[in-house]
């Protein structure tokens, strides 16, 4: 049986960028690399590929919007994230969705909903394949997802910091206190996504993985051995080789 591939070509700070394929139809999230790296590397798919998703305007998910839409490639994302991001010459590759009301995307049916991170209202995205009849969650920039998700197959989600390592960063002077007040109101901590997942219905789930890793605030290895604890699950670190 078909299942649905996730590939990464980046995942952080740096850019991110991430593409799933159902056997029929390749649907990417996020352009923040340059547009040359993300047709490079998703270039198998090209001829497969039925749309991109942004959850916000921030350069590191959104930064080649704009050219992928002159490439020929449909952006979804909310009205204000099309906002932030400014003018795109192609406004009519611009799909702008609601939170709570689904669309089709080739062979996918996507379900929006808010997150809360400090820009132009942000989105996660409840992704079902028609294909191989699998629900993909992806969140990434937020620091409370407040919806409960049942039968997930194939989680997505940002595990940014850990509240302990980044305290420890802050008391020892390495951290700025309001840095680090930012990161708590705009991004995913260990703890969170612990509470998060033991919310969530996971008897279905076949992999997690872990997106956004900060590189100075976390720690990969710790990280996927303490949700591997929790859940017992595969647990993938989303562009591991980029956490130095």
């Amino acid at each position: 049986m078909m299942m649905i591939d996730v590939h990464c070509l980046g995942s952080g700070s740096k850019g991110n960028s991430y593409l799933i394929f159902d056997g029929e139809a390749a649907l990417m999230i996020e352009a923040g690399l340059p547009k040359v790296k993300i047709i490079k590397g998703y270039s198998k798919f090209i001829d497969k590929i039925y749309g991109c998703l942004i959850t916000h305007e921030h350069k590191d998910h959104a930064r080649s919007a704009a050219d992928l839409a002159a490439y020929g490639i449909d952006l979804y994302a909310s009205a204000g994230t099309f906002d932030g991001i400014g003018n795109i010459r192609h406004p009519y590759r611009c799909n702008a969705v609601v939170a709570e009301h689904q669309f089709k995307v080739g062979t996918y049916i996507v379900m929006p909903f808010e997150t809360m991170h400090d820009c132009n209202e942000p989105l996660g995205f409840l992704i079902y394949s028609t294909v191989t009849k699998e629900k993909l969650l992806f969140a990434t920039d937020t620091y409370y997802i407040p919806n409960i998700f049942k039968a997930l197959n194939i989680i997505m989600v940002e595990c940014n910091y850990s509240e302990t390592l980044m305290s420890k960063r802050v008391e020892s002077g390495a951290l700025n206190k309001s840095l680090a007040q930012r990161i708590r109101q705009s991004h995913f901590a260990l703890e969170n996504v612990k509470d998060f997942l033991k919310s969530n219905d996971l008897s279905d789930v076949t992999a997690i993985y872990l997106l956004h890793l900060s590189a100075e605030n976390s720690d990969a290895q710790f990280f996927k051995k303490e949700i591997q604890k929790l859940t017992g699950k595969l647990v993938i670190i989303a562009g591991e080789e980029q956490i130095k």
